[in-house]
């Protein structure tokens, strides 16, 4: 190993390390290294052209202000709420690519980077920084920038893993003693809407069996679902991404991993989003196992768990099968992210089940979400050669080997009913249906 001293630096000292045109990598999700991005916004006026490499964070994006432009330009590898407003304007870029192959275009200089902001713990008693609540593409990110700028948090967990940078590898650091930024999931279900989340989740869990292993993400699908996997056993956990509502199954022995073919007992992932009691939990915990989307996404690495479950979403599918996730017409809503990854790694898993999930309606129930084609200018995110269950409050469609007109059927049938006398009508019209 290369030994450097480490220069410990004010924020507002390590933020002038940054130079007009150069490109920064930013720690994602709670990970976001607030106190160095604050400390650079300030600078603004001084830099001209600073690329700014993200992936989603849930924080103020003051680098995205209008009077940045010019300043800073956020390239944006998936698009969260802080940034959409920027990209769709044209003052901000966005990149369509897969999670597990942004490390491809960090390590082929594709996305060069010069400077890379972390957000880490405490160095152990052998020098070691872990990555704690985010690895990401940050390990990667660091593993290839000229300079490595870190703000080391007393309040960071050490989480264990393919998830440790030596101190000796960073270049400057800030020592900050706050609160990792938490994610909640602010969006509360009640009455009607809970009822149609609850038949989804027991739609979802009944193609679950003993023995599987879960992908699983953010939002009330996932956490619902959760609610009905009590009576399972023997469940692993092999995903991009979870939140806080994993823990209980974890303490109850739903989830132990014990039946998984790759990394047994440990809950393989990359990231979480949620509170301090997610945090706190998974402190030298040796259950969890961290590791960069390299790894993680890789569909290959992916498919090597049997009974491999993948569980996203969808803005809106047309009848033939088509998932639009990441845009709302032309206009940049989120990002590929893991989703294909997942659906083909658990397709090619032993009996595995890639699973897509949804509402049947948007909108306070005034649009379909299954409709006769996607909205002009949207952009396909998994295409329907890749799309086996589509899941709605009325049913599962098996679109699996299904031809043209078997595929619009099922459809249909777990559309709203308020929306199948259109889809039906439609589909004669194009010859889908006779």
């Amino acid at each position: 190993m290369t030994k450097k001293k480490t220069k410990f630096l004010s924020a507002g000292e390590a933020a002038k390390i940054v130079k007009s045109g150069q490109s920064l990598y930013v720690h994602a999700n709670c990970s976001y290294p607030k106190v160095l991005m604050d400390a650079l916004c300030k600078r603004y006026k001084e830099l001209e052209n600073v690329k700014i490499i993200k992936l989603i964070s849930f924080m103020d994006a003051p680098y995205a202000a209008p009077e940045m432009d010019g300043h800073f330009h956020v390239v944006s590898l998936f698009t969260g709420a802080n940034v959409r407003k920027a990209v769709n304007e044209g003052r901000a870029d966005f990149v369509p690519v897969f999670l597990s192959e942004i490390p491809l275009l960090i390590e082929r200089k594709i996305i060069p980077l010069d400077i890379c902001f972390l957000h880490l713990s405490p160095p152990d008693v052998h020098g070691y920084c872990s990555f704690g609540v985010s690895n990401d593409c940050s390990k990667t990110a660091s593993e290839h920038s000229k300079i490595i700028v870190a703000q080391i948090n007393q309040q960071m967990p050490r989480v264990l893993g393919d998830n440790f940078i030596h101190i000796d590898k960073i270049d400057y650091a800030v020592e900050i003693d706050e609160p990792i930024p938490e994610f909640f999931n602010t969006k509360e279900i009640h009455g009607e809407g809970k009822i149609i989340y609850e038949k989804i989740g027991k739609n979802i869990a009944g193609l679950i069996e003993d023995g599987s292993t879960l992908q699983m993400g953010i939002g009330i699908i996932p956490d619902i679902v959760l609610q009905f996997l009590k009576d399972k056993k023997d469940l692993g956990i092999h995903t991009e991404m979870f939140s806080d509502h994993l823990i209980d199954l974890i303490d109850s022995g739903v989830i132990n991993g014990e039946k998984k073919t790759l990394l047994p007992g440990k809950v393989v992932s990359s990231f979480v989003l949620g509170s301090k009691k997610v945090f706190d939990y998974m402190n030298d915990n040796p259950v969890f196992e961290f590791r960069p989307s390299l790894f993680v996404n890789d569909p290959f690495t992916i498919s090597r768990n049997d009974r491999m479950v993948s569980i996203n979403s969808a803005l809106e599918v047309d009848i033939t099968g088509q998932v639009c996730a990441d845009s709302i017409g032309p206009q940049n809503y989120s990002g590929f992210g893991g989703q294909l990854d997942f659906i083909r790694g658990a397709a090619r898993s032993f009996e595995g089940k890639p699973i897509m999930a949804f509402t049947s309606t948007a909108r306070g129930g005034t649009v379909s979400r299954i409709a006769p084609f996607l909205k002009q200018g949207a952009g396909v995110t998994t295409t329907r050669g890749d799309v086996h269950y589509i899941i709605t409050e009325y049913g599962i469609a098996d679109l699996f080997g299904k031809s043209i007109r078997e595929r619009v059927k099922s459809l249909i049938e777990i559309a709203h009913p308020d929306f199948r006398e259109e889809l039906d009508r439609y589909a004669h019209s194009v010859k889908f249906l006779r």
